[in-house]
């Protein structure tokens, strides 16, 4: 097997090292011998080469997990969870060694960030593991005599897997770690900002015992990637199709898939709304707004964007917000690995954050805090931003922004609440903040949204409940838990019938 410049159990070889494709238990160069440079998004500079896989490699790997599902899909519960649990053991061990580095370099990730990453992709694997007795059929009666009928669940065949950039393992592990369980074989495409992040998952993998060809590692360049993505997706072996990431390229995807009525899970971008009614905790909903709004600089999809505020308490919660907000550290976490806020993964993105803000103060809005500038070695730090009096008709109220800002709005009643926070097209994540929880819970109730947190942050998914959007620009379909398994087998009915029977023809 070749090497993709990294030392199991230890800390890597060397960051500029190329990172390679892993097909058919082998890690290689790409069968054309293109890379394409990752670079480190606070300085600009490239951090190595990583091969780019092409029509060829990718058709080599479905192959080979067509293959490896014959044996992987009839494999007993008990050795997959072996498998597993053992996989997170040594992921644990990658993200204290290996991973600082790597969120650091790839993705500006901040301290807390990077332990954030590995509590989530380590606690989902061990999640992934124990449904692995849970994936369960059942006996149906039947009216013909002599008839029993059984609904089984079973494994799709290969399944091809798309995960980002911006919580790298965490989100690598969720693309992966159901499909595998459930008796599929996978086909991971990374993203082109963190291929080794993500490799680490791969990595952990292996080195458990997971069979060859069972997960296949095949990052591509930004030019290749439509063609590639059509090409996997369209390919006759694909069953299946998860993707998380913007709702732009989860179009696409969805109608790739839709020519061949292929089923996906979308976990596309949002817009959280956190209502706070009037008889909220005030240093409650400010610590869940802060953190929600502004761990990872924003850059979560289920960050909050949008804060509906009771026309009553309006006033004093923007107070204790912006007191709130001067206690947060910004810098590049180059130079102090203590700064709460880092770096955005792109110059561009910083450039699209900058356009939203400067497009609401032209309409109307507010800037109660940030002066819309950047500064760092590439001009992608940004300080957080409090935009006050937002109306749904400005773009900064419709549009995720993937940045470190909030927009506030104000409410007389419930329902007035509820219909602010209902006028987007995204659906993922939301927040009701009240002392009355009956209350609140009326109110979460109604919130169109996959996911909605009772006096917690809208960035809170805990390993096993079932994540995702109820459509539009959040997507459709879920991960994690019973829910996934769902998503990821499909129902098979068996009936077995007595001999001698007559029928009346």
């Amino acid at each position: 097997m070749a090497s993709n410049g990294t030392q199991n159990g230890g800390p890597p070889a060397d960051l500029s090292a190329p990172q390679q494709l892993y097909i058919d238990g082998s890690y290689d160069p790409s069968s054309d011998g293109a890379t394409f440079p990752v670079y480190n998004p606070m300085t600009g500079s490239k951090i190595y080469d990583c091969a780019s896989a092409t029509k060829d490699d990718y058709s080599r790997a479905i192959q080979s997990a067509s293959v490896a599902f014959k044996t992987w899909s009839r494999m007993g519960p008990s050795a997959k969870r072996i498998i597993f649990l053992r996989a997170a053991d040594i992921l644990e061990k990658y993200m204290e060694t290996e991973a600082p580095a790597l969120m650091s370099a790839e993705v500006s990730g901040t301290k807390h960030w990077t332990k954030v990453n590995a509590i989530s992709s380590v606690g989902n694997l061990r999640e992934a593991a124990s449904l692995v007795s849970q994936i369960k059929g059942e006996v149906l009666p039947a009216d013909a005599p002599g008839t029993t009928v059984l609904v089984e669940r079973q494994p799709l065949g290969v399944v091809l897997a798309i995960s980002p950039w911006n919580a790298p393992a965490s989100l690598t592990v969720r693309a992966i770690a159901t499909p595998l369980i459930c008796g599929n074989t996978v086909i991971l495409k990374p993203s082109e900002f963190s291929p080794k992040n993500q490799d680490l998952v791969v990595r952990a993998m292996i080195e458990a015992g997971l069979p060859k060809g069972c997960l296949h590692f095949l990052p591509v360049s930004p030019e290749s990637t439509p063609a590639i993505t059509e090409f996997a997706v369209k390919h006759p072996l694909i069953r299946h199709i998860n993707f998380t990431g913007s709702d732009r390229v989860g179009r696409i995807i969805a109608g790739h898939a839709a020519t061949c009525l292929k089923r996906c899970v979308l976990e596309l971008g949002g817009k959280a709304p956190v209502i706070i009614l009037e008889d909220a905790n005030l240093d409650d909903a400010v610590e869940a707004v802060v953190f929600g709004s502004l761990a990872n600089a924003g850059q979560v999809c289920m960050s909050t964007e949008r804060v509906l505020l009771h026309e009553s308490i309006a006033s004093a919660f923007k107070t204790a917000l912006l007191t709130r907000i001067q206690k947060i550290t910004v810098g590049n976490h180059e130079d102090d690995p203590n700064v709460s806020i880092s770096g955005l993964f792109t110059a561009a993105s910083t450039k699209r954050v900058q356009n939203l803000l400067n497009g609401a103060v032209s309409s109307g809005a507010k800037l109660l805090c940030g002066d819309v500038s950047a500064f760092g070695p590439n001009q992608t730090i940004m300080a957080p931003h409090v935009v006050d009096e937002v109306t749904p008709d400005m773009e900064i109220f419709q549009r995720e922004s993937f940045g470190p800002l909030v927009c506030l709005t104000t409410f007389a009643n419930d329902d007035e609440a509820v219909g602010l926070a209902n006028n987007s097209d995204y659906s993922l994540s939301a927040s009701v903040f009240s002392r009355d929880v009956m209350r609140a819970l009326d109110v979460a109730r109604q919130v169109r949204s996959g996911s909605c947190h009772v006096n917690n942050p809208s960035v809170y998914i805990a390993a096993g409940t079932p994540n995702g959007g109820v459509g539009g620009a959040s997507g459709y379909g879920r991960f994690g838990g019973m829910a996934g398994v769902l998503e990821f087998t499909e129902l098979k009915i068996i009936s077995l019938g007595k001999s001698g029977v007559k029928y009346p023809i």
